[in-house]
Formats: C-alpha cells, structure tokens, sequence
C-alpha cells in the first residue's frame, strides 16, 4: 500500500489533529504524551532524538522508543536532529516500524545544536536539506515531516517551505520565531509569518508560538489558517491546556506520577515537569523547592508533591473572602496556569530592584562564594557542593600549576625535561631519550632493537656492523615515535 501524503495522511494517518504536543528535549517522554493525550492532545512528539547516537546505539533505542508497547500512544511521530542524509535516514529505518512519520529538526536554537551543526543551524545550507529529505522520502514507509524557524523576512521564509515542500516533506511546522528568538528575547512569534507560509504551500501545517490557553489555540487557527496548533511551555505548565480548562497542580502532578510507575522513565525527567507544574507554588515555598532539587528517589518525589498540596490545601482552608490571587498571576498558584518568561526590560527591573547598578547583573564577588554560603553559589556549584561538602570554590586553594619550559602550558610532573607532554615528545625522540613520566621510551627500545637486531644477524664485518647499526638506529627511531 503507498503510503499517505499530505492532506490525506493528516486526515487519516493523523486524525485530523488540531491539538498537537511538541517535541520537547528530556520533556516528551511517553508518560507525559500518555497524560497530555487524556487532556485533550490529539498527536505528539517523541523528544528530540540524535539520529547519529540512535544509529549506533542499541540501550539509547530501546530507552527512547524501543520500551513497551502502547497503543495508546498514537498517532506519534518521532523527530531526528541529523546533518547527513545517509546517517538520518538509517535511523529513520530503524524507528519507522514504531511511528507514523519522521519528522526532522530544523528548529533547535540552543548553543548545542550549533556546536553538533543541526537544527536552526541548518536553515541556510538548502542543498543538503533537499538531499536529506529526498532520501527519506525515496527509503522510508511513513512520511517525513519537517519543524522549522522562520527568517526575518516572510518571502525568504515562503521559500524555504516551498523548497521542503519540493523535496518531499508533507508536513510542516512552523514555529513562528526566529533561530535568534530565545531565552529572554524568545518575544512574540510572528503569527503573520505562519500565515503567509500556510497560504504558499499544498502541504497540512502547523502552527507554533505564543500558546498559552486554548483560546490562543482558536485564535491562531482562526487568523493563520493552520490545520494544528503546536504547545511546548504552555503544554508543560498546563497539560489539561487543549481542554480549556485550568485544573489544581496536585491533580496532574499525582496523575503523571502514577503514569510514570507504569512507565518508568529517568527521575530527571521527573523532576523538571514538577518544577514546572508547581512553578509558582515553588516562589512561595522555596525550603520544597530545595527538597525537590535534591531528592533522589521517585518516593521522594511524591513525598515533596504531596507536602506541596498538604500546603496548598492549608492556604485555601485559610484564605479569606474576596482575597486575590498575588503577584499579578491569573489563579492562584495552586492552579495550572501560563508561565510568562520576562523579557529583557523586565530582568533588567529585577536587577535594579535587587540593588545591581543599572540594571545590569554583576558577577558575584569571590569573596561570597569564599565564606561558603551556598545561597551565594551559582547552580552548578551548589551541586557539586552536595556531591562533596568539602569542595571549597576558593581561587587561592586551587593547585598551582607548573609551566612547560617549552610552551607555557601544564608540564607533566615526573618529567625530566619539565615539559608537557607534547614538548617532551618532541624533545625526546630528537635525543633518543627516554622520559617515563611522560611514558616516553625512545632510547629503551632502540637499544632493545640493536641488541635483537645483533643476535639475529649473527657475527659481521665491523663496517658492515656498524653501518647496520646505524640504518637500523634510524629506522627504529622512527617506528618508536609512531609506537608512541
């Protein structure tokens, strides 16, 4: 049977989503789909996964996309980040049985993607995205599908899709910022991008950007004319969001945590969607939020959840007619709600309000993070400090190191040349020396080879001898320092 392409396999490979659960790195797991699915998602992601490492990876396939069988979980495309056609779609081979559709990423705007060269990082390089998704779409059974950033110009950003739509891909999402667009000037996504992209091409396309309750999912329906709308942050704040409704945290805390005895995943995982969920309700009980960075057990876990709604619950006994949610929020922070990130001006009023001097943030001076008071030290820090209470972060007890005599950098300690291992290497097999600090034995082994070389030659004519010795020098002074 031919497989679906476009309208056709969004109407019913798809189902016709509208309410979509993006890919989401460490985030999209099966037990968080499983819970967004019974509140009102129709399709969703697997998260982000590295096409190179799921090749050649056999516990990273099965962890990712291998585990148990769950009906439920469809329909459901997987997503690859990949910059070589051949390696994509050979791990596309491998997860198609387990999917309706391979998406690939052209979206991701972290520093990762740009160090590993995919993702948003791509979007320049059209040649090689044709030939990816032109393999795919010869090799594979399911469609491919394509999630990309825009440019800031709209007609460069229509060609681009075009361009996808040509070499094959029957899906499109568009996330309506640019790859610029993120952390703290993420801003608004450009609805009007998304629109001019749906009207230029043939192909279903979704929306995403700026979704934050349902009625932004009608909204942008309605004014871009997408066939679904996409939700990360918001999903992962409220995932009862294509529900319309705005439930207690408790109740889709304690329902995920039951899915996930059901389906285990890693406790990471676990940690940063209540850090999420109880976002709010952390500013006010900031001991439980130190008690959820720290614990180690998914006991533990629900043991903080449960402390959690034991305090909310206490609050709500307490609160008084007509009182009013604080801080500006829309509910009460007990109750599933969007997160808005502050932008720029808005840190920068942070900054200044907490003493800073115009609104810039200042490094800590050392001598906070020398007194030991771990409020003061930055996150990792304080992680390390937990691994090892006696870790000090005072620059004037870190071990001096001594310089290479050749080039300044760290010589190695045992050295006799008292240089890094490089200089001494070089140094070494100019003389024939040895350096066994280094693990350097250019002289040892040209003697071994002389002494091997005389009892397997037997008695010669001294010149002759000597003339052997001396070829043979040469040659083994060479092998060593590629046996080195």
């Amino acid at each position: 049977m031919p497989k679906l392409r476009g309208e056709a396999f969004w109407r019913e490979t798809l189902r016709s989503a509208h309410y979509v659960v993006a890919p989401m790195v460490d985030q999209s797991e099966l037990a968080w789909r499983l819970l967004s699915r019974r509140h009102g998602a129709q399709l969703c992601y697997t998260p982000m996964l590295h096409a190179q490492v799921f090749l050649r990876d056999a516990n990273y396939r099965r962890e990712n996309l291998y585990g148990e069988a769950c009906p439920e979980d469809r329909p459901l495309i997987v997503q690859f980040c990949a910059n070589d056609p051949e390696v994509f779609v050979q791990a596309a081979l491998l997860a198609q049985d387990y999917c309706d559709a391979i998406d690939l990423n052209l979206g991701c705007p972290q520093m990762i993607a740009k160090r590993g060269h995919y993702g948003a990082f791509l979007q320049e390089e059209w040649d090689l995205l044709q030939r990816m998704i032109l393999l795919a779409n010869e090799k594979l059974s399911v469609p491919i599908t394509c999630k990309i950033r825009v440019f800031p110009d709209i007609d460069k950003t229509v060609k681009y899709a075009q361009m996808l739509e040509k070499a094959g891909c029957q899906l499109l999402t568009v996330h309506g910022r640019t790859k610029e667009q993120k952390g703290p000037l993420a801003g608004v996504a450009s609805w009007e991008h998304i629109q001019a992209v749906r009207k230029a091409v043939n192909i279903p396309v979704f929306a995403n950007g700026n979704i934050q309750c349902l009625s932004d999912v009608e909204e942008c329906i309605r004014k871009t004319g997408v066939h679904g709308v996409m939700s990360a942050e918001g999903n992962l704040h409220n995932p009862a969001l294509f529900e319309g409704r705005n439930p207690l945290v408790w109740e889709m805390a304690e329902e995920y945590l039951e899915i996930v005895q059901k389906y285990p995943c890693p406790l990471s995982y676990v940690r940063a969607h209540l850090f999420k969920l109880w976002h709010h309700t952390l500013q006010v009980y900031q001991q439980l939020r130190e008690e959820l960075a720290k614990v180690k057990t998914l006991e533990g876990i629900v043991d903080v959840n449960r402390e959690l709604k034991l305090r909310c619950q206490e609050e709500i006994a307490n609160q008084k007619e007509g009182e009013k949610p604080k801080e500006g929020l829309p509910f009460f922070h007990w109750i599933c709600q969007p997160y808005i990130r502050p932008g720029p001006k808005e840190r920068c009023k942070e900054n200044v309000d907490s003493g800073t001097e115009k609104g810039v943030r200042g490094k800590r001076a050392l001598e906070e993070e020398e007194d030991g008071n771990s409020e003061l030290l930055s996150k990792n820090k304080q992680k390390k400090k937990l691994r090892n209470p006696n870790k000090s972060f005072d620059p004037s007890l870190k071990p001096k190191y001594a310089k290479c005599d050749q080039c300044g950098n760290p010589k190695g300690n045992k050295c006799v040349f008292n240089m890094c291992r490089g200089c001494c290497k070089k140094r070494a097999f100019k003389e024939v020396a040895d350096c066994p600090g280094h693990g350097l034995l250019f002289k040892t082994k040209y003697e071994k080879s002389l002494s091997w070389q005389r009892s397997q030659r037997g008695i010669q004519t001294p010149e002759i001898s000597q003339r052997g010795d001396a070829e043979l020098g040469e040659t083994t002074v060479l092998k060593a320092a590629d046996d080195s």
